[in-house]
């Protein structure tokens, strides 16, 4: 494994010399520009092993992306490599039709401390709650970004991450028909603590999401990268183009719905990803069709 050939695959031409905040900035957009967050391997027959080599040959060497166990590793073992004081932490992600967090971890997200003052650096949750830069990790300050506004709150020791969701203009011609999700203006996303985690904390996880048949990464195949202007998705056969800020307070949102031949067309033109193994996509009905539902 070579930092090097982690910053090509990025796209990262600069030569870091400190491990400072604009660094840890920089790297980050281009790793969330580059590497999306993908589940494609479940449905593909492949087996996601969660090993650091595994990961590397994968996401470096292959071109491909990952979910957050993914991601945030290789993130990791890159900031370790610049001499960042980071560590991993543990969440549990909000399930809106539950209207509660989850009971287990089911998320990995960094902790990096820089000049004393500590920043959450999650590249690893992907599609419309991806922040596009390390947070500061302080309750109750809004933190604007492109994607929207985020904040940490703090009660006892537990942690919540949340964010501030814009209006949306999503063409007729564009969405296809779908039941409504409840929408507010505050979106949940996840609730940590500052116990620091151990990548074998989530070997079960890792092989429960894989073999467990009720889970939204079994029921839908997921490819979300962050563009410049917004992100792409591609739910199934449902690929969605978002642009943020479309105008001040609205985001434009718009939903094709792809044949198989061009859900792997698209994967390659969109996503950069040229597959080794047949996908079948899947979006199983009665759950949210498309990113536009999910948001």
């Amino acid at each position: 494994m070579n930092i090097q050939e982690y910053f090509a695959r990025i796209s990262y031409n600069e030569s870091p010399k400190d491990a400072d905040l604009q660094t840890l900035t920089l790297i980050f957009q281009h790793h969330i520009q580059a590497i999306p967050f993908e589940n494609l391997s479940m449905h593909c027959g492949e087996t996601i092993e969660l090993d650091l080599q595994s990961i590397y040959n994968k996401i470096v060497r292959k071109k491909r992306g990952g979910w957050c166990l993914e991601n945030n590793y290789l993130f990791f073992w890159a900031l370790q490599e610049l001499g960042y004081d980071v560590c991993i932490l543990g969440g549990k992600s909000y399930e809106p039709a539950e209207k509660a967090y989850k009971d287990e971890l089911d998320h990995i997200l960094l902790k990096v401390v820089i000049e004393g003052n500590s920043y959450i650096a999650d590249v690893g949750f992907g599609g419309p709650y991806q922040p596009w830069q390390p947070l500061m990790l302080v309750s109750g300050k809004d933190q604007p970004q492109m994607p929207g506004i985020f904040r940490f709150t703090e009660d006892n020791g537990t942690w919540y991450f949340e964010k501030v969701k814009r209006k949306q203009h999503v063409p007729e011609s564009s969405a296809p028909t779908t039941h409504t999700l409840e929408r507010g203006n505050i979106r949940k996303i996840y609730t940590f603590t500052l116990e620091p985690r151990d990548i074998n904390d989530f070997q079960e996880l890792n092989t429960y999401l894989q073999v467990t048949p009720d889970n939204l990464l079994q029921k839908k195949s997921i490819c979300t990268l962050q563009t410049t202007e917004g992100l792409y998705a591609l739910v199934g056969w449902n690929f969605t183009e978002m642009k943020y800020k479309y105008t001040e307070d609205v985001d434009l949102v718009q939903v094709t719905t792809l044949t198989d031949e061009e859900v792997e067309k698209t994967l390659k033109d969109k996503f950069n990803i040229v597959l080794e193994n047949k996908l079948v996509p899947i979006n199983v009905r009665g759950l949210p069709p498309n990113m536009v539902d999910m948001i």
